[in-house]
């Protein structure tokens, strides 16, 4: 069963081990992955309101990953995109609540909760 009140607790401990990583010139390891959880949070965040949620809880994730990360301006505006990416690919198909959109939130869900979690665990230390 998907818990949606711990992905944001996973998303904030993953976002803060990440940044707990020395700064380098290339990517890091981990990047790709925070790459694919921005995008996975701009689905939800435009599936969840689709689906009668109200409020900005994946946006305020999503800024609470920048923060923690605090890349460069081009690697957050890579971020943003990816966030963007993920909105849009839903707005594009889905313009009302079905079987579909939720199952579609559980899958986001349930891969959100994975990546903050293999973040946390593979790089936390």
């Amino acid at each position: 069963m998907i818990r949606p009140r711990l992905l944001p607790s996973f998303l904030v401990l993953a976002a803060a081990l990440a940044a707990a990583q020395p700064a380098r010139a290339v990517d890091a390891p981990y990047e790709e992955r925070l790459m694919r959880l921005s995008e996975v949070l701009g689905s939800l965040h435009y599936l969840r309101n689709l689906c009668g949620e109200t409020g900005n809880l994946w946006r305020e994730q999503m800024e609470a990953l920048l923060a923690s990360e605090n890349p460069t301006p081009d690697k957050r505006a890579r971020f943003v995109a990816r966030f963007n990416r993920g909105y849009r690919s839903f707005a594009a198909t889905h313009v009302t609540c079905t079987e579909s959109t939720r199952e579609a939130i559980k899958r986001y869900m349930k891969e959100g909760e994975e990546l903050s979690r293999d973040i946390a665990v593979m790089f936390g230390n």
